[in-house]
């Protein structure tokens, strides 16, 4: 990881700024794509459509002051949800 790069998980979107956040592989080295609630040992920790982890992150944030505007976060999650590499398939 270079100096003033943020990574994000490939999943949720959540920053991926510390050693624990990073999820897991088969081998328990550290997954550089996802985070430690969306993927540990290798597989995805829920199965869940991309719609239906939007309303997950937004119900987690929504005491976070992350947004003040629920259906404009929604908005731009829909618009960029589609750009991570776990939904980008999908």
């Amino acid at each position: 990881m270079t100096e003033g790069t943020t990574l994000y998980c490939q999943s949720c979107g959540m920053p991926l700024a510390k050693a624990e956040d990073f999820g897991t592989n088969t081998d328990g080295s550290k997954n550089e794509d996802y985070c430690t609630y969306c993927y540990q040992n290798g597989a995805f920790s829920g199965n869940q459509t991309m719609e239906e982890m939007i309303e997950l992150c937004l119900d987690y944030s929504k005491d976070s002051g992350l947004y003040t505007d629920r259906e404009q976060a929604k908005k731009e999650m829909l618009a960029w949800f589609p750009t991570l590499k776990r939904w980008k398939q999908a």
